[in-house]
């Protein structure tokens, strides 16, 4: 048996008295290591962003009803996410939509509805000197008030990598298509790092309008062509080179520990419609792929020639609208196109997985608009219809959340939506943006929370149009000067997506349901 221990002789041990100013250092010191205690566990625990963004996708998911099955990775990856079904952008168009998604403020309110919203006009993000751009801004006491998500992550001390298409540039810097201009920032204060690879494209708009082996719509060549599949590897192509750069990304910062938000933003399918060989062959072998609903041309005040869609050379009929065959042609085009995105898209989040960074990271993945197959004769987006404005949103809360998130959530969301909801979840201490946030945290969506008071409506603009969107209808209209209506449309979506039928002269009373709605943004 142990004896016991005589205390009293460390009781009657003398007291050591340091001198004062030695004791100051040593509290000085206490204090900071319990201060670094305190902050290390904070740093390492916030949970990361992965937003992986995909231009001109429409919901190609099983999850959505597609049968083509193209896009398995992201099948799979919904199978462990959240899918907002009724997901609705502000603008179908780039620029625009991802300013409103990028900032959190309504196209209503900032009137941002170009593609050069972000860095002319009025709706500019503020330049910022290039000194105090490349500081730590995490380490500043009084950063300016955020203009965009990642501003606001990197001033909560988050490295912030942007690849690919994430704004309305192919690499966040401002350049025209022809490679002039300066090359600024487009999103001044948001990115440590700019990490978009080139290959022998060399500049960013030649990656995003890209054939094989470095030819691009705006060499000077005349390469104008809707589609091509002869590609043999995915990095021939820029989207298999942006995966490759996100994959590197991912493993560098597995050691590292600080939290980061990587935004990820792949090209395809916009246009041209360029992927590989091996992806035609497999969509031209899928029996799944079905042509359009209701092909036949919209009667529609809002309908468009598809101007951007027939400016490349193609070999289609002059019929419009476009007769069966190259109908099929055309879609089967864009499926292959997604089908290769897709292939990238689970090559990223496999890196996620193996880094062990997975169960600390939030995943968001997002679509810039919808887009028209064929459907009501149009080919593309630029509609304030259900097809251009519906995109995927998919967010897959990590295991450190606590969050038993529901598979699927069917309420009406925006992407207006995902800037608070990605504030709550990582519970940023500095929140002062430079403009109040106009969307709603889905947080308790996340939770599965069923009587949370929600939004009865979404809202989109185009072109002078103002859509509105409720569980049953979409209203579309647009005010004259003097506040009269015009072009009023109003169709049951509930029958379908496709602009059909116009209900706006039988069904008075619905429409001035959803012009309350209007009037109360």
């Amino acid at each position: 048996m142990r004896s016991a221990v005589d205390r009293s002789q460390f009781d009657r041990a003398p007291a050591v008295r340091l001198p004062r100013v030695a004791r100051s250092i040593v509290v000085l010191l206490a204090v900071l290591v319990s201060g670094l205690c305190e902050l290390v566990p904070a740093q390492q625990n916030r949970p990361n962003v992965l937003l992986i963004a995909v231009d001109d996708l429409r919901p190609e998911l099983v999850a959505f009803g597609a049968r083509s099955g193209v896009m398995s990775h992201v099948d799979a990856f919904a199978a462990r996410s959240t899918i907002f079904t009724r997901h609705y952008v502000q603008v179908p168009t780039c620029g625009a939509s991802r300013y409103a998604f990028l900032t959190g403020r309504s196209a209503h309110r900032s009137r941002a509805m170009g593609n050069e919203a972000c860095f002319r006009g009025p709706t500019a993000i503020p330049q910022l000197d290039r000194n105090i751009a490349n500081e730590n801004v995490a380490n500043q006491r009084a950063p300016r008030p955020a203009w965009t998500m990642p501003e606001l992550f990197r001033q909560n001390g988050y490295r912030t990598t942007q690849i690919g298409k994430v704004s309305h540039t192919p690499d966040g810097r401002v350049y025209a298509y022809d490679g002039s201009g300066n090359g600024r920032d487009e999103l001044p204060g948001s990115w440590d790092e700019l990490a978009t690879p080139y290959g022998p494209w060399k500049r960013g708009w030649g990656i995003f309008f890209a054939y094989a082996d470095g030819k691009h719509r705006e060499d000077g060549e005349g390469h104008r062509d809707l589609m091509e599949f002869v590609a043999e590897k995915d990095e021939d192509l820029p989207d298999g080179l942006l995966a490759q750069q996100a994959v590197r990304t991912i493993e560098e910062s597995a050691p590292k520990g600080a939290p980061f938000f990587l935004a990820v933003g792949f090209y395809k399918p916009h246009l041209p419609f360029v992927a590989t060989k091996a992806d035609l062959e497999a969509i031209e072998n899928n029996d799944k792929v079905e042509d359009a609903e209701d092909p036949a041309k919209s009667a529609s005040h809002w309908f468009h020639a598809s101007r951007e869609f027939f400016r490349y050379a193609n070999d289609f009929s002059n019929e419009r609208p476009l007769p069966e065959g190259d109908r099929m042609s055309a879609r089967r085009a864009y499926l292959a196109c997604v089908r290769f995105v897709d292939r990238q898209i689970g090559k990223v989040l496999g890196a996620l997985d193996r880094s062990g960074l997975a169960d600390n990271t939030i995943v968001v993945f997002w679509s810039d608009h919808g887009w028209h197959l064929g459907d009501s004769g149009i080919w593309g987006k630029h509609t304030p219809f259900e097809r251009a404005l519906h995109s995927p949103l998919l967010v897959r809360v990590p295991a450190s959340l606590k969050i038993d998130a529901p598979r699927s959530v069917d309420r009406l969301v925006s992407s207006l939506d995902v800037y608070p909801t990605l504030v709550e979840l990582c519970n940023l201490e500095r929140r002062a943006t430079a403009n109040p946030l106009d969307g709603r945290s889905l947080v308790p969506l996340l939770r599965g929370e069923r009587e949370v008071p929600w939004r009865p409506a979404v809202f989109g603009y185009w072109n002078g149009a103002i859509t509105v969107r409720d569980e049953t209808h979409r209203l579309i209209f647009r005010r004259a000067k003097d506040g009269a209506l015009r072009d009023v449309e109003l169709y049951d979506v509930r029958s379908g997506p496709d602009p059909t039928v116009d209900l706006a002269a039988s069904e008075p009373a619905i429409v001035e349901r959803l012009l309350a709605y209007a009037d109360g943004r």
